[in-house]
């Protein structure tokens, strides 16, 4: 019974973001593409696990705590993990037809995004053994929710609105998604920071300061994508 929970439990606070990040999509999206793209989001999340666990006992190996940790926080994990959900739009879906006005790429990132963090969920609340109690359920789902699941989507918005931005800069077109990555890498892993190490009031509103600082500048970036024209990319 308890396997039935988690995988609804773990995949619902993505599918509410999904339906709530879809209005912003003038033109809605195929709905066969959203499925695809959510689909391979979880997917991503499996080689991601391995790699993470790799790159943990190389760079433990290498460099002294804390600083093994900070880098592994960073590198480790939150650039790992916005690479493989943006390839997941670069290989799936960024040449097709879907993608045919700006604000599709971050549709289609935030998308990317919730299907990773979906199977992250089911994961952690498998964590929780067989005899987990529904409170506890709740609980790991609604932080999850207002937590990992909302970072996940917005990090990745943002990297798409400098991916969709760096269309309309040939000449710094690396540059411009270059910079959205490091942005992104940045807010993702010290949000994992602040929540694991921090401690006091901090723990709590450094993570809220960055998914509220995100929440705006991801509603900012629909809103100027939305006035530009599209452009061949």
């Amino acid at each position: 019974m308890n396997f039935l929970l988690f995988l609804f439990f773990g995949i619902a606070p993505s599918i509410i973001w999904l339906l709530f990040y879809l209005r912003e999509d003038v033109h809605p999206e195929p709905k066969w593409m959203i499925r695809k793209v959510f689909l391979w989001g979880m997917l991503a999340t499996i080689p991601v696990i391995f790699i993470e666990m790799g790159l943990r006992g190389a760079i433990h190996s290498v460099l002294p705590s804390p600083y093994a940790f900070y880098v592994y926080m960073f590198l480790g994990v939150a650039l790992i993990e916005e690479l493989a959900k943006y390839a997941v739009v670069r290989l799936r879906v960024y040449k097709t037809s879907a993608i045919d006005e700006p604000p599709d790429v971050m549709i289609y990132m935030i998308v990317a995004g919730l299907g990773f963090a979906a199977l992250e969920n089911v994961l952690m609340l498998f964590g929780l053994g067989p005899l987990a109690a529904l409170s506890d359920i709740l609980l790991i789902t609604l932080l999850r929710f207002a937590g990992a699941t909302f970072l996940h989507a917005l990090v990745s918005g943002l990297f798409g609105y400098f991916i969709a931005i760096s269309w309309y800069n040939k000449k710094y077109k690396a540059l411009v998604s270059i910079t959205g990555l490091v942005i992104a890498v940045f807010l993702h892993g010290l949000f994992n920071f602040s929540i694991m190490e921090v401690q006091g009031l901090a723990k709590v509103g450094i993570p809220v300061i960055i998914l509220f600082t995100l929440a705006v500048s991801v509603v900012l970036g629909f809103w100027h994508l939305r006035k530009l024209k599209s452009v061949q990319r």
